[in-house]
């Protein structure tokens, strides 16, 4: 028999295994120290490689942080879907936002990270709060799970199901801007807004918006 790592064999008996989470069902349940957000293809090929974690709002949102304290470019931070790296790449203190993101423990968890465009855009697809119309030039992404190949309409996606993530809930998104780890220029950085699901790069990295942290569970 295979060794397990961390295990220890007494007698026929296996002690001491952490078993993988039980797989989350419904967008907004409470698992991996957050809620289930949804799902994401780093490879963008459709499959689901992790499940997406979005941080309570209590102790993983703050409503005002910078992307960087100048308009410089910041290596390593291009990605519209590795937040990991983007945010470890900004992990100092002139960039608050990441380092925000990337100081939390939460519910036993130190992984926490400032989510990149894609993964964002998932969180709005997934857990928009308002009945409010899309703008329909933003919405494609294509590590979304599914894939999505073509732009919002004004009614998709509708406001989230999950109770607590519509507005007013407990853990609903303010119907604002968030920052994205990605990088547009040296000056700019991607930011989502969940007030109409517009994905834009024209936001000034000393601009003091909201972010809130993500972690990944591998699927």
């Amino acid at each position: 028999m295979g060794i397990i790592q961390g295990a220890t064999i007494r007698g026929s008996t296996i002690i001491g295994v952490n078993p993988p989470p039980t797989a989350p069902t419904t967008i907004g349940q409470a698992f991996g120290g957050g809620f289930f957000a949804g799902q994401i293809s780093t490879a963008g090929n459709g499959i689901a490689d992790y499940y997406l974690v979005i941080a309570p709002v209590a102790s993983g949102q703050d409503n005002s942080k910078q992307w960087k304290t100048n308009v410089t470019s910041t290596t390593g931070t291009s990605s519209a879907i590795d937040g990991p790296t983007n945010s470890a790449n900004m992990n100092d203190a002139s960039h608050p936002a990441a380092q925000f993101c990337e100081g939390l423990t939460i519910g036993g968890f130190s992984d926490w990270y400032m989510p990149a465009k894609n993964e964002l855009e998932v969180c709005y697809y997934n857990l928009k709060p308002t009945t409010d119309g899309n703008l329909t030039n933003s919405g494609t992404n294509i590590n979304a799970v599914p894939s999505r190949g073509s732009n919002y309409t004004t009614g998709t996606p509708a406001q989230t199901s999950a109770t607590d993530f519509k507005s007013g809930g407990a853990e609903a998104f303010t119907a604002a801007s968030y920052w994205c780890s990605t990088q547009a220029s040296a000056s700019s950085a991607w930011r989502g807004d969940f007030s109409n699901g517009l994905q834009s790069n024209g936001y000034l990295k000393p601009q003091g918006l909201r972010v809130r942290a993500v972690r990944r569970v591998a699927v």
